[in-house]
């Protein structure tokens, strides 16, 4: 608890000395094109992992999308044995900070819940780096479970590229998913729990704000938290 503390001042404090980057399709209130290629929509639920920095934020808004019943913060990339927050923020485990998502493809897609990933989540042409936190724990990865999801990953970055949506090329890197392990206890609503904390005032309410005024149809005000998934 000690070194998260430390870490999270640290954040905070670098937070307020930099300027803020610009998130996803010029910092967060653009609409970009809706994915060319997806997954069927069909059956009860299925899961998507993405990283895109810290996992606060991520879990937070993802929370708040229509169709999505749950969304852990964890860890993926690396191996069980140092799936810890005190490893994992020694940037030697290979693991990012990651949001397993489970969701009703009925209700939103794999290639909607990769849209908002892209648009309003973080910014997809930073590598190892969002808003204050840089390292390769922060880094902008999809884990796809499959081929399928390789496809559909694939085809929509080349699609977003091609199209110029960005000041840039995408960095987002595409990873087998191998494992992904719930992060500890304490993580999980992070944001809910503490709206007022620096770092997510400054980090994560936007993206929420950004859900909620861009794509309006995909946000629902009631988020699916973790201990009473909906």
């Amino acid at each position: 608890m000690r070194h998260f503390l430390k870490i999270t001042l640290s954040a905070v404090v670098l937070a307020a000395s930099l300027p803020s980057l610009p998130a996803g399709a010029d910092a967060l209130d653009a609409v970009i094109p809706a994915a060319a290629s997806d997954l069927p929509r069909t059956g009860t639920t299925q899961t998507a992992v993405l990283a895109g920095g810290c996992f606060w934020g991520m879990q937070g808004m993802f929370e708040h999308v229509v169709g999505v019943s749950k969304v852990v913060a964890g860890y993926a990339g690396g191996e069980k044995s140092t799936a810890s927050y005190e490893m994992v923020t020694t940037e030697t485990t290979g693991h990012a900070e990651a949001v397993e998502i489970t969701f009703d493809p009925t209700k939103v897609s794999y290639g909607e819940l990769l849209r908002l990933f892209f648009s309003v989540a973080h910014d997809p042409t930073q590598l190892n780096r969002q808003g204050p936190d840089s390292g390769t724990s922060y880094r902008s990865t999809i884990f796809v479970a499959g081929a399928d999801q390789e496809r559909v990953a694939r085809a929509y970055i080349d699609q977003l590229d091609k199209a110029g949506v960005f000041h840039a090329a995408i960095a987002t890197t595409l990873e087998p998913l191998r494992g992904f392990y719930r992060a500890e206890g304490y993580h999980q609503d992070f944001l809910i729990k503490n709206p007022t904390h620096p770092y997510i005032v400054r980090n994560d309410l936007p993206k929420i704000e950004a859900l909620r005024r861009v794509y309006p149809e995909k946000y629902t005000k009631t988020p699916a938290t973790v201990r009473g998934s909906r």
